[in-house]
């Protein structure tokens, strides 16, 4: 599991950060650019965190001690309501920046 996991992050790790060379290019060439294009680095972004959630998850929940698991769960599961509501606010500002303009 930590390994398919761990492919899942470099690659969408990979892919946000070439689509957003493409997209920094496109801008430099002056053409507009689709609000579709950017279910890519935003997909991408949520594969990412998923695959760091997955990975943070192995390594620190998964290995606690039987005392400490109802502990551990609690606060993994607010750190990945944190990280979730980032990504989904920072996509939502993103989407409604791009429609007021």
């Amino acid at each position: 599991m930590r390994k398919r996991l761990l492919i899942i992050e470099f690659s969408s790790l990979a892919i946000l950060l070439a689509s957003m060379a493409w997209f920094g290019n496109r801008q430099n060439s002056g053409e507009p650019l689709s609000a579709g294009w950017l279910l890519i680095p935003a997909l991408a972004s949520l594969a990412l965190f998923l695959s760091f959630i997955g990975l943070m998850y192995l390594r620190w929940v998964a290995a606690a001690n039987a005392e400490r698991l109802t502990r551990h769960r609690i606060v993994f599961a607010l750190l990945t309501l944190t990280l979730l509501g980032v990504w989904l606010y920072a996509v939502g500002n993103t989407w409604v920046s791009l429609n007021a303009a």
